[in-house]
Protein backbone atom coordinates (compact mmCIF):
# COMPACT_ATOMS: atom_id res chain seq x y z
CA UNK A 1 0.00 0.00 0.00
CA UNK A 2 2.73 2.55 0.77
CA UNK A 3 4.47 1.60 -2.14
CA UNK A 4 1.71 2.32 -4.43
CA UNK A 5 0.75 5.25 -2.45
CA UNK A 6 3.76 6.83 -2.57
CA UNK A 7 4.10 7.14 -6.03
CA UNK A 8 0.86 9.47 -6.17
CA UNK A 9 1.88 11.51 -2.79
CA UNK A 10 5.52 11.78 -4.03
CA UNK A 11 6.33 12.12 -0.24
CA UNK A 12 6.84 9.20 2.44
CA UNK A 13 4.90 11.02 5.38
CA UNK A 14 1.87 11.75 2.89
CA UNK A 15 1.57 8.35 2.00
CA UNK A 16 2.00 7.12 5.71
CA UNK A 17 -0.40 9.47 6.36
CA UNK A 18 -2.93 8.50 3.72
CA UNK A 19 -2.55 4.86 4.45
CA UNK A 20 -3.10 5.20 8.01
CA UNK A 21 -6.44 7.18 6.74
CA UNK A 22 -7.32 4.54 4.75
CA UNK A 23 -7.20 2.16 7.55
CA UNK A 24 -9.24 4.09 9.72
CA UNK A 25 -11.47 4.56 7.22
CA UNK A 26 -11.92 0.91 6.61
CA UNK A 27 -12.94 0.57 10.42
CA UNK A 28 -15.79 2.29 9.90
CA UNK A 29 -16.89 1.16 6.38
CA UNK A 30 -16.62 -2.47 6.71
CA UNK A 31 -18.18 -2.45 9.97
CA UNK A 32 -21.02 -0.59 8.45
CA UNK A 33 -20.81 -2.80 4.89
CA UNK A 34 -19.33 -6.18 5.48
CA UNK A 35 -15.76 -6.75 4.10
CA UNK A 36 -15.08 -6.41 0.27
CA UNK A 37 -14.26 -9.18 -2.15
CA UNK A 38 -10.76 -7.40 -2.21
CA UNK A 39 -9.43 -5.81 0.93
CA UNK A 40 -6.22 -5.13 -0.34
CA UNK A 41 -7.14 -3.44 -3.20
CA UNK A 42 -9.92 -1.36 -1.37
CA UNK A 43 -7.33 0.19 0.80
CA UNK A 44 -4.77 0.81 -1.62
CA UNK A 45 -7.61 2.69 -3.84
CA UNK A 46 -8.39 4.86 -0.54
CA UNK A 47 -4.59 5.72 0.37
CA UNK A 48 -4.37 6.60 -3.54
CA UNK A 49 -7.13 8.80 -3.56
CA UNK A 50 -6.18 11.01 -0.06
CA UNK A 51 -3.48 11.10 -1.68
CA UNK A 52 -5.05 12.69 -4.88
CA UNK A 53 -7.29 14.94 -2.83
CA UNK A 54 -3.69 16.41 -0.47
CA UNK A 55 -2.41 17.25 -4.13
CA UNK A 56 -5.42 18.84 -5.10
CA UNK A 57 -5.76 21.04 -2.29
CA UNK A 58 -1.95 22.12 -2.04
CA UNK A 59 -1.83 23.19 -6.05
CA UNK A 60 2.12 24.24 -4.54
CA UNK A 61 3.31 20.17 -3.74
CA UNK A 62 4.00 19.73 -7.31
CA UNK A 63 6.69 21.58 -7.88
CA UNK A 64 8.24 20.76 -4.05
CA UNK A 65 8.39 17.12 -4.93
CA UNK A 66 8.17 15.76 -8.28
CA UNK A 67 5.77 12.67 -8.32
CA UNK A 68 7.23 9.20 -8.35
CA UNK A 69 5.54 7.83 -10.86
CA UNK A 70 7.37 8.18 -14.54
CA UNK A 71 5.89 11.16 -16.92
CA UNK A 72 3.42 9.57 -18.75
CA UNK A 73 1.45 8.29 -15.60
CA UNK A 74 1.92 11.98 -14.11
CA UNK A 75 -1.84 13.19 -14.25
CA UNK A 76 -4.14 12.79 -11.72
CA UNK A 77 -6.83 11.13 -13.43
CA UNK A 78 -4.55 8.43 -14.85
CA UNK A 79 -3.29 7.91 -11.46
CA UNK A 80 -7.06 7.14 -10.15
CA UNK A 81 -7.68 5.30 -13.04
CA UNK A 82 -4.53 2.86 -12.57
CA UNK A 83 -5.43 -0.84 -11.52
CA UNK A 84 -3.99 -0.36 -7.40
CA UNK A 85 -3.41 -4.23 -7.64
CA UNK A 86 -1.23 -4.38 -10.63
CA UNK A 87 2.60 -4.16 -10.66
CA UNK A 88 2.45 -3.92 -6.45
CA UNK A 89 5.85 -5.96 -6.56
CA UNK A 90 7.50 -3.66 -9.13
CA UNK A 91 6.16 -0.64 -7.05
CA UNK A 92 7.92 -1.95 -3.89
CA UNK A 93 11.58 -2.13 -5.94
CA UNK A 94 10.90 1.03 -7.33
CA UNK A 95 9.81 2.28 -4.01
CA UNK A 96 13.56 0.54 -2.00
CA UNK A 97 15.26 2.40 -5.44
CA UNK A 98 14.22 5.43 -4.67
CA UNK A 99 14.74 5.58 -1.14
CA UNK A 100 18.44 4.66 -1.51
CA UNK A 101 19.19 7.67 -2.05
CA UNK A 102 22.62 9.05 -3.04
CA UNK A 103 22.09 11.48 -0.73
CA UNK A 104 21.74 9.76 2.77
CA UNK A 105 24.90 7.44 4.25
CA UNK A 106 24.17 3.92 3.22
CA UNK A 107 23.49 2.83 6.50
CA UNK A 108 20.33 5.70 6.57
CA UNK A 109 19.16 4.44 2.88
CA UNK A 110 19.17 0.52 4.21
CA UNK A 111 17.80 1.66 7.79
CA UNK A 112 14.58 3.73 6.22
CA UNK A 113 13.75 1.48 3.09
CA UNK A 114 13.53 -1.50 6.13
CA UNK A 115 11.36 0.43 7.94
CA UNK A 116 9.12 2.23 5.26
CA UNK A 117 9.23 -0.03 2.81
CA UNK A 118 9.57 -3.54 4.32
CA UNK A 119 7.28 -2.85 7.20
CA UNK A 120 10.30 -3.74 9.48
CA UNK A 121 9.88 -2.55 13.18
CA UNK A 122 11.86 -0.45 14.41
CA UNK A 123 13.27 -2.13 17.19
CA UNK A 124 14.49 -5.25 14.89
CA UNK A 125 15.82 -2.37 12.70
CA UNK A 126 17.86 -1.29 15.44
CA UNK A 127 18.76 -5.02 15.98
CA UNK A 128 20.47 -5.55 12.82
CA UNK A 129 22.33 -2.50 12.85
CA UNK A 130 23.80 -3.48 16.52
CA UNK A 131 22.19 0.07 18.18
CA UNK A 132 19.84 0.53 20.91
CA UNK A 133 15.92 1.22 19.56
CA UNK A 134 16.24 5.09 20.45
CA UNK A 135 19.19 5.82 18.75
CA UNK A 136 17.90 4.03 15.64
CA UNK A 137 14.67 5.82 15.82
CA UNK A 138 16.38 8.89 16.03
CA UNK A 139 18.37 8.31 12.56
CA UNK A 140 15.16 7.10 10.98
CA UNK A 141 13.79 10.74 11.72
CA UNK A 142 17.00 12.53 10.93
CA UNK A 143 17.21 10.74 7.79
CA UNK A 144 13.60 11.33 6.75
CA UNK A 145 13.88 15.02 8.34
CA UNK A 146 16.74 15.28 5.44
CA UNK A 147 14.82 13.72 2.45
CA UNK A 148 12.23 16.57 3.70
CA UNK A 149 14.65 19.58 4.34
CA UNK A 150 17.09 19.27 1.31
CA UNK A 151 13.95 18.35 -1.27
CA UNK A 152 15.27 15.38 -2.59
CA UNK A 153 12.94 14.20 -5.44
CA UNK A 154 10.46 10.85 -4.84
CA UNK A 155 11.13 9.50 -8.58
CA UNK A 156 12.45 6.14 -9.76
CA UNK A 157 16.39 6.87 -10.59
CA UNK A 158 16.57 6.57 -14.45
CA UNK A 159 18.17 3.02 -15.53
CA UNK A 160 21.91 4.98 -15.57
CA UNK A 161 21.51 5.72 -11.95
CA UNK A 162 20.75 2.14 -10.71
CA UNK A 163 24.16 0.78 -10.66
CA UNK A 164 24.62 3.40 -8.69
CA UNK A 165 22.44 2.39 -6.19
CA UNK A 166 22.67 -0.97 -6.31
CA UNK A 167 24.91 -1.63 -3.39
CA UNK A 168 22.54 -0.56 -0.97
CA UNK A 169 20.06 -2.15 -2.68
CA UNK A 170 21.33 -5.43 -2.13
CA UNK A 171 22.15 -4.68 1.17
CA UNK A 172 18.32 -4.11 2.02
CA UNK A 173 16.99 -7.38 0.42
CA UNK A 174 19.91 -9.03 1.97
CA UNK A 175 19.25 -7.87 5.54
CA UNK A 176 15.28 -8.02 4.69
CA UNK A 177 16.07 -11.85 4.15
CA UNK A 178 18.17 -12.19 7.02
CA UNK A 179 15.64 -10.94 9.44
CA UNK A 180 13.08 -13.48 8.14
CA UNK A 181 15.38 -16.27 8.27
CA UNK A 182 15.85 -15.71 11.81
CA UNK A 183 13.62 -13.39 13.25
CA UNK A 184 15.10 -11.34 15.53
CA UNK A 185 12.25 -11.24 18.19
CA UNK A 186 9.06 -13.34 18.45
CA UNK A 187 8.34 -16.90 19.25
CA UNK A 188 8.79 -18.20 15.91
CA UNK A 189 12.47 -18.94 14.36
CA UNK A 190 11.78 -17.73 10.94
CA UNK A 191 9.60 -15.28 9.78
CA UNK A 192 8.41 -17.21 6.03
CA UNK A 193 6.36 -13.99 5.15
CA UNK A 194 9.69 -11.49 5.06
CA UNK A 195 12.03 -14.52 3.55
CA UNK A 196 9.89 -14.97 0.80
CA UNK A 197 9.59 -11.37 0.14
CA UNK A 198 13.12 -10.73 -0.34
CA UNK A 199 13.44 -13.91 -2.15
CA UNK A 200 10.59 -12.28 -4.67
CA UNK A 201 12.59 -9.15 -4.55
CA UNK A 202 15.70 -10.73 -5.40
CA UNK A 203 14.29 -12.45 -8.12
CA UNK A 204 12.91 -9.56 -9.68
CA UNK A 205 16.55 -7.50 -9.76
CA UNK A 206 17.44 -10.05 -11.20
CA UNK A 207 15.67 -10.07 -14.20
CA UNK A 208 16.26 -6.49 -14.02
CA UNK A 209 19.95 -6.77 -14.17
CA UNK A 210 21.03 -9.98 -15.05
CA UNK A 211 24.06 -9.58 -16.09
CA UNK A 212 25.09 -7.95 -12.42
CA UNK A 213 27.57 -10.94 -10.62
CA UNK A 214 26.27 -9.51 -7.47
CA UNK A 215 22.76 -9.68 -7.82
CA UNK A 216 23.15 -13.13 -8.97
CA UNK A 217 25.26 -13.92 -6.02
CA UNK A 218 22.37 -12.21 -3.49
CA UNK A 219 19.85 -14.53 -5.08
CA UNK A 220 22.13 -17.84 -4.58
CA UNK A 221 23.20 -16.86 -0.91
CA UNK A 222 19.57 -16.76 -0.43
CA UNK A 223 18.60 -19.75 -2.31
CA UNK A 224 20.79 -22.11 -0.83
CA UNK A 225 20.74 -20.85 2.87
CA UNK A 226 16.70 -21.05 2.58
CA UNK A 227 16.97 -24.57 1.19
CA UNK A 228 17.70 -25.69 4.76
CA UNK A 229 14.47 -24.21 6.24
CA UNK A 230 12.26 -27.32 6.99
CA UNK A 231 14.87 -28.94 8.76
CA UNK A 232 15.90 -25.68 11.15
CA UNK A 233 13.20 -26.62 14.04
CA UNK A 234 12.39 -29.98 15.00
CA UNK A 235 8.53 -30.99 15.32
CA UNK A 236 8.50 -29.53 18.46
CA UNK A 237 10.13 -26.36 17.58
CA UNK A 238 13.30 -26.71 19.02
CA UNK A 239 16.55 -25.61 17.47
CA UNK A 240 18.38 -27.99 15.41
CA UNK A 241 22.45 -27.60 14.81
CA UNK A 242 23.52 -27.75 11.30
CA UNK A 243 25.15 -30.82 12.02
CA UNK A 244 21.86 -32.40 13.61
CA UNK A 245 19.52 -31.03 10.74
CA UNK A 246 18.02 -34.26 7.66
CA UNK A 247 20.26 -33.24 4.94
CA UNK A 248 17.68 -35.39 2.55
CA UNK A 249 15.13 -32.95 3.76
CA UNK A 250 16.84 -30.18 2.02
CA UNK A 251 15.62 -28.44 -1.39
CA UNK A 252 18.14 -29.86 -3.69
CA UNK A 253 16.53 -27.76 -6.51
CA UNK A 254 17.34 -24.15 -5.10
CA UNK A 255 20.77 -25.66 -4.10
CA UNK A 256 21.33 -26.58 -7.75
CA UNK A 257 20.19 -23.51 -8.84
CA UNK A 258 22.20 -21.27 -6.78
CA UNK A 259 25.07 -23.44 -7.83
CA UNK A 260 24.67 -22.29 -11.07
CA UNK A 261 24.54 -18.89 -10.34
CA UNK A 262 27.59 -19.35 -7.92
CA UNK A 263 29.99 -20.82 -11.01
CA UNK A 264 28.81 -17.97 -13.25
CA UNK A 265 29.63 -15.32 -10.89
CA UNK A 266 33.41 -17.11 -9.86
CA UNK A 267 33.81 -16.93 -13.29
CA UNK A 268 33.05 -13.45 -13.66
CA UNK A 269 36.47 -12.24 -12.12
CA UNK A 270 36.67 -11.01 -8.95
CA UNK A 271 33.57 -12.06 -6.80
CA UNK A 272 32.65 -10.03 -4.45
CA UNK A 273 30.77 -10.26 -0.89
CA UNK A 274 27.55 -11.69 -1.95
CA UNK A 275 29.02 -14.49 -4.49
CA UNK A 276 31.43 -15.50 -2.01
CA UNK A 277 28.71 -15.53 0.89
CA UNK A 278 26.69 -17.80 -1.54
CA UNK A 279 30.52 -19.98 -1.97
CA UNK A 280 30.64 -20.52 1.31
CA UNK A 281 26.94 -21.26 2.59
CA UNK A 282 26.97 -23.63 -0.54
CA UNK A 283 30.18 -25.79 0.93
CA UNK A 284 28.27 -26.16 3.87
CA UNK A 285 25.15 -27.50 2.08
CA UNK A 286 26.73 -29.55 -0.59
CA UNK A 287 28.90 -31.76 2.38
CA UNK A 288 27.62 -35.29 2.27
CA UNK A 289 28.01 -34.44 6.55
CA UNK A 290 28.92 -31.84 8.65
CA UNK A 291 32.05 -33.80 9.65
CA UNK A 292 32.38 -34.45 5.86
CA UNK A 293 32.29 -30.58 5.11
CA UNK A 294 35.42 -28.79 3.02
CA UNK A 295 37.07 -26.60 6.27
CA UNK A 296 39.94 -25.57 5.00
CA UNK A 297 37.85 -24.26 2.20
CA UNK A 298 35.57 -22.63 3.87
CA UNK A 299 38.32 -20.49 5.98
CA UNK A 300 39.90 -19.44 2.94
CA UNK A 301 36.91 -18.65 1.18
CA UNK A 302 36.29 -16.66 4.41
CA UNK A 303 39.42 -14.36 3.72
CA UNK A 304 38.71 -13.60 0.56
CA UNK A 305 35.41 -12.71 2.06
CA UNK A 306 37.76 -10.69 4.79
CA UNK A 307 39.42 -8.50 1.83
CA UNK A 308 36.55 -7.55 0.18
CA UNK A 309 34.42 -6.75 2.93
CA UNK A 310 36.29 -6.42 6.53
CA UNK A 311 33.06 -6.87 8.89
CA UNK A 312 33.59 -7.98 12.14
CA UNK A 313 30.55 -10.25 11.84
CA UNK A 314 32.37 -12.26 8.95
CA UNK A 315 35.10 -12.82 11.13
CA UNK A 316 33.30 -14.07 13.76
CA UNK A 317 31.87 -16.39 11.51
CA UNK A 318 35.16 -17.26 10.04
CA UNK A 319 35.71 -18.56 13.96
CA UNK A 320 33.51 -21.73 13.18
CA UNK A 321 35.22 -23.29 10.39
CA UNK A 322 38.72 -22.18 11.63
CA UNK A 323 37.62 -24.42 15.00
CA UNK A 324 37.38 -27.32 12.77
CA UNK A 325 40.86 -26.69 11.37
CA UNK A 326 42.67 -25.41 13.91
CA UNK A 327 40.92 -26.29 17.06
CA UNK A 328 38.90 -24.82 19.40
CA UNK A 329 41.37 -22.85 21.03
CA UNK A 330 43.11 -21.04 18.01
CA UNK A 331 39.24 -19.99 17.21
CA UNK A 332 38.36 -18.81 21.22
CA UNK A 333 41.74 -16.68 20.78
CA UNK A 334 40.16 -15.00 17.59
CA UNK A 335 36.87 -14.42 19.44
CA UNK A 336 38.68 -12.99 22.56
CA UNK A 337 39.82 -11.00 20.11
CA UNK A 338 37.27 -9.66 18.17
CA UNK A 339 35.15 -9.02 22.03
CA UNK A 340 38.23 -6.59 23.37
CA UNK A 341 37.62 -4.85 19.80
CA UNK A 342 34.26 -4.14 21.19
CA UNK A 343 32.67 -3.83 17.27
CA UNK A 344 30.38 -6.80 18.37
CA UNK A 345 29.17 -4.87 21.85
CA UNK A 346 25.78 -6.39 21.82
CA UNK A 347 25.78 -8.95 19.40
CA UNK A 348 24.24 -12.17 20.93
CA UNK A 349 25.76 -14.60 18.70
CA UNK A 350 29.56 -13.53 19.94
CA UNK A 351 28.86 -14.57 23.06
CA UNK A 352 27.30 -17.76 21.90
CA UNK A 353 29.80 -18.79 20.02
CA UNK A 354 32.61 -18.10 22.51
CA UNK A 355 30.32 -20.41 25.01
CA UNK A 356 30.25 -23.11 22.48
CA UNK A 357 34.08 -23.11 21.72
CA UNK A 358 34.78 -23.01 25.52
CA UNK A 359 32.93 -26.16 26.61
CA UNK A 360 34.45 -27.86 23.46
CA UNK A 361 37.54 -26.56 25.49
CA UNK A 362 36.73 -27.76 28.36
CA UNK A 363 36.18 -24.54 30.87
CA UNK A 364 32.53 -25.37 31.21
CA UNK A 365 32.72 -22.40 34.12
CA UNK A 366 33.40 -19.68 31.80
CA UNK A 367 31.05 -21.26 29.07
CA UNK A 368 28.21 -21.11 31.68
CA UNK A 369 29.01 -17.50 31.85
CA UNK A 370 29.22 -16.80 28.27
CA UNK A 371 25.88 -18.82 27.12
CA UNK A 372 24.11 -16.31 30.02
CA UNK A 373 25.67 -13.64 28.11
CA UNK A 374 23.91 -14.47 25.03
CA UNK A 375 20.76 -15.50 26.84
CA UNK A 376 20.60 -12.71 28.27
CA UNK A 377 20.73 -10.23 25.02
CA UNK A 378 18.87 -12.59 22.84
CA UNK A 379 14.91 -12.32 22.13
CA UNK A 380 13.84 -14.79 19.62
CA UNK A 381 12.12 -17.44 21.59
CA UNK A 382 13.41 -20.46 19.81
CA UNK A 383 16.83 -19.24 20.16
CA UNK A 384 16.53 -18.42 24.22
CA UNK A 385 15.02 -21.84 24.62
CA UNK A 386 18.31 -23.48 22.79
CA UNK A 387 21.16 -21.38 24.72
CA UNK A 388 18.47 -22.27 27.95
CA UNK A 389 19.51 -25.66 27.23
CA UNK A 390 22.81 -25.39 26.67
CA UNK A 391 23.49 -23.58 29.83
CA UNK A 392 21.10 -26.20 31.65
CA UNK A 393 23.44 -29.25 30.04
CA UNK A 394 26.14 -27.60 31.84
CA UNK A 395 24.79 -27.35 35.42
CA UNK A 396 23.62 -30.95 34.82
Amino acid sequence: MLAATVRVAGDLDLAEECVQEAYAAALHSWTRDGVPNNPAAWLTTAARRRAVDAIRREQTFRSKLPLLAEPEESTVDRLLDADPDGGVPDDRLRLIFTCCHPALSQEAQVALTLRLVCGVPTPDVARAFLVSEPTMAARLTRAKKKISGARIPYRVPRAAELPDRLRPVLGVIHLLFTMGHTAPSGADLVNADLVERALHLARMLRELMPDEPEVRGLLALLLVTDARRATRVDAAGRLLRLQDQDRSRWDRAAMAQAHDLIVAGLRGGRPGRYVLQAAIASLYAEAPSYEQTDWPQIVELYDRLLEVWPSPVVALNRTVPLAMVAGPQAALAEVERLEQEGGLAGYQYLPAVKADLLTRSGREAEARVAYAEALAVAANETERAFLSERLASLDR
